[in-house]
This record gives structure tokens, C-alpha cells and sequence, in this order.
């Protein structure tokens, strides 16, 4: 069946930064969009960044534009999420998501992680 798996969540201090790994099994990882959503207690769920099959689209939320890179290994069926001068409102848990096609702006998602927790303390 199909997993993903996300790793590398943690606690760190404002201005840190961390990095995320999304590991996708039971599905040709290449032939797939995948995204990155967070979700901070009392709050909706947000797309924080896609990617599309082969890297060349990307998408980022306004607030982590310039702090945030979305990227992909497709021989490692592995998404990253590199997160810079991270801060307070940051803080969520992140689940990363695989789409129904190559191209996060014309598929949606259907498989999900379990997510990892991001903590930025001020």
C-alpha cells in the first residue's frame, strides 16, 4: 500500500532552521506531484509548498516565500522541505502529501503522511 513517511521535525530556537524529509513508498514516486501542509493547533490546515513530478514547478505559501525550498529526489522517492530563519508562527505539525498526478495545480491529494511536529520557540 501506499506510505509516506516524514522525518526531522523538532524543536529549535527562532532564526534556526531544520529540514524535512518525506519518504513515499507503494507508488512510482516520479510519476507524482507532492506537497508539504501544515497545520498550527486552532488553525486550518495550510499548503505550505508543492512540487511537481520533475521539480520544475514549485509553489510556496506567502508567509515561508524566501525561507522555505521544496525539493525532490526522485531516485531517493524522497520530497525535502528546507526550512531558514524559521519563526514562532512556524510552528505546526507538518504533513507532507502525495497528489493524484504529476502536477500539484491540476491533480488533487489522496495520500497523506502522518506528520511531524515543528516546534520554534522565540
Amino acid at each position: 500500500q501506499v506510505q509516506l513517511v516524514e522525518s526531522g521535525g523538532g524543536l529549535v530556537q527562532a532564526g534556526g532552521s531544520l529540514r524535512l524529509s518525506c519518504v513515499l513508498s507503494g507508488r512510482t514516486f516520479s510519476s507524482h506531484a507532492m506537497g508539504w501542509f501544515r497545520q498550527a493547533p486552532g488553525k486550518e490546515r495550510q499548503l505550505v509548498a508543492a512540487i511537481s513530478w520533475n521539480g520544475a514547478n514549485t509553489y510556496y505559501a506567502d508567509s515561508v516565500k524566501g525561507r522555505f525550498t521544496c525539493s525532490r529526489d526522485n531516485a531517493m522517492n524522497t520530497m525535502y522541505l528546507q526550512m531558514t530563519s524559521l519563526k514562532p508562527e512556524d510552528t505546526a505539525v507538518y504533513r507532507c502529501a502525495s497528489y493524484s498526478g504529476p502536477y500539484y495545480f491540476s491533480y488533487d491529494t489522496d495520500y497523506w503522511g502522518q506528520g511531524t511536529q515543528v516546534t520554534v520557540s522565540a
